[in-house]
């Protein structure tokens, strides 16, 4: 019976791919928190409500024309990047750690996984025991067990 020998991940690779994890996974939410009030000034300046008023004038004049698009006026007074920051950020945070999380675990397992040289199902199915050579004894015994049924019947 032969024996398969996997590749383990060292503790050290582990770590690695964990801390690399929880960076991917820290820096958006800190990069966003540290310049939000600095995007908020901005957007807070007369000149953005200028352009947001003259962006819903534009649509407003838009609506109703024929063409394959028809325009909607959007209803908020305020331009939804501001609304956004302000309101929705601890969502948005939120949300990427659960998504992001989620999908960064995965796809690290399958690096993992891949890395370790694991068999796959084809070649794990050979070295299990009962088949490969086995199987093949198998074989070779079938046929003669079928070829002296027909000799003999």
């Amino acid at each position: 019976m032969e024996r398969v020998h996997h590749r383990r991940v060292s503790a050290g690779t582990l770590t690695a791919l964990i801390a690399v994890w929880g960076l991917i996974l820290a820096v958006p939410p800190v990069i966003l928190l540290s310049q939000r009030e600095a995007w908020l000034a901005a957007l807070e300046r007369p000149e953005a409500q200028a352009d947001w008023d003259a962006f819903r004038s534009a649509m407003r004049e838009q609506t109703g024309r024929d063409g394959p698009v028809q325009r909607k006026v959007p209803k908020s007074p305020e331009p939804p990047l501001r609304v956004w920051l302000r309101d929705y950020v601890g969502l948005a945070i939120a949300a990427w750690l659960v998504l992001g999380g989620t999908l960064g675990l995965c796809t690290g397992a399958l690096v993992v996984g891949a890395a370790t040289g694991r068999a796959g199902l084809a070649s794990a199915a050979e070295n299990r025991p009962g088949s490969g050579r086995d199987d093949e004894k198998q074989n070779d015994r079938d046929a003669e067990n079928a070829e002296q049924r027909r000799h003999g019947s």
